[in-house]
């Protein structure tokens, strides 16, 4: 796709001020645009240090939990490379099942908005970034397997429970309409938070080379995709009636808390698989930690579009 910028309401300040500059950028920016040799499979298993972990033990739960601390070196790099493959598949299942379909609703103009051809490529550009990210993932999964010799199966692990409270929101929509308005606010979420996601592992230099590269230039893209579902958004939110944007903005606040809760399903079936003595006792002990954080707390970018909308006293 050439620099040539869309058709575009050269009046309208978002569009000229984000839409048009980030499509312009797109080719210059985008990782599905660039030859990175992180990339290719023999050069990511040059990166991949046997002796390195897969994951950042600090981010683990129970990191520092007495369970995890009397584990041998052999189960423990097993759960760091099971946590490592959790990561990718809950990225992967967000992209899919939660993005994907949010930026289709943008595509197809399913609120009525009236974008413009530049709005639209801006959503087409992130689309195909979205289905090369989640290319990169699945190839990050599939080298951990192939390195370490592990079988470490996707199917072993529980849908991510971002894609799982998502499926109960629309659920319990009380029309197409509001579950279409349901996505949007859960794909902005992922796309206006998941830089930050990305960020626990992309800064992380003890952790595997490649691993640490892929979510960088993961990272990359998602910043500037941030810019477009917010602006999106906005547009759609500005030309919704009431009873829509207090769906919308439920929605938003659901996304959050879906968004940032620790998945103890999760965790639970990687140390299942792993036959660890007081597993569930530990995780249980864990969650009714006060003094444990969430693994994800910024959400601030939802915060901004809600005091936007003015209903920053929903969350």
């Amino acid at each position: 796709m050439s620099g040539h910028v869309p058709e575009h309401d050269a009046s309208d300040p978002v569009e000229t001020a984000v839409i048009r500059g980030l499509v312009r950028s797109w080719p210059r920016r985008a990782t599905v645009r660039r030859t990175e040799p992180e990339l290719d499979a023999p050069t990511m298993d040059d990166l991949y240090d046997d002796n390195c972990v897969d994951y950042p033990e600090v981010l683990l739960p129970f990191a520092g939990h007495p369970v995890w601390e009397r584990l041998d070196e052999g189960v423990r790099s097993r759960i760091l490379a099971w946590a490592w493959i959790a990561y990718n598949k809950n990225v992967v299942d967000i992209e899919q099942d939660v993005v994907t379909p949010g930026f289709g609703l943008l595509f197809r103009d399913a609120f009525g908005t009236g974008f413009s051809d530049a709005g639209r490529a801006a959503v087409v550009q992130s689309m195909v970034d979205e289905e090369y990210h989640t290319l990169m993932h699945l190839n990050a999964s599939a080298l951990t397997r192939r390195r370490r010799g592990w079988a470490l199966p996707d199917a072993a692990l529980p849908e991510t429970s971002t894609v799982r409270r998502h499926r109960e929101a629309l659920s319990r929509a009380e029309s197409a309409r509001a579950a279409a308005l349901t996505t949007l606010a859960y794909a902005t979420v992922a796309e206006t938070s998941i830089a930050d996601y990305l960020t626990l592992i992309a800064d992380d230099r003890t952790i595997q080379p490649v691993h640490q590269a892929t979510i960088a230039l993961h990272r990359r893209d998602e910043r500037a995709h941030a810019s477009v579902a917010s602006e999106m958004i906005a547009m759609v939110h500005d030309r919704l009636d009431r009873h829509d944007r207090n769906i919308l903005a439920r929605a938003l606040c659901d996304g959050v808390d879906a968004f940032t809760a620790t998945d103890g399903t999760t965790w639970s079936a990687i140390l299942a698989v792993e036959q660890v003595a007081d597993g569930d006792a530990m995780l249980r002990e864990v969650a009714e930690d006060p003094d444990r954080r969430r693994f994800l707390q910024d959400c601030t970018a939802i915060d901004r579009l809600l005091a936007r909308f003015g209903e920053l006293d929903r969350c």
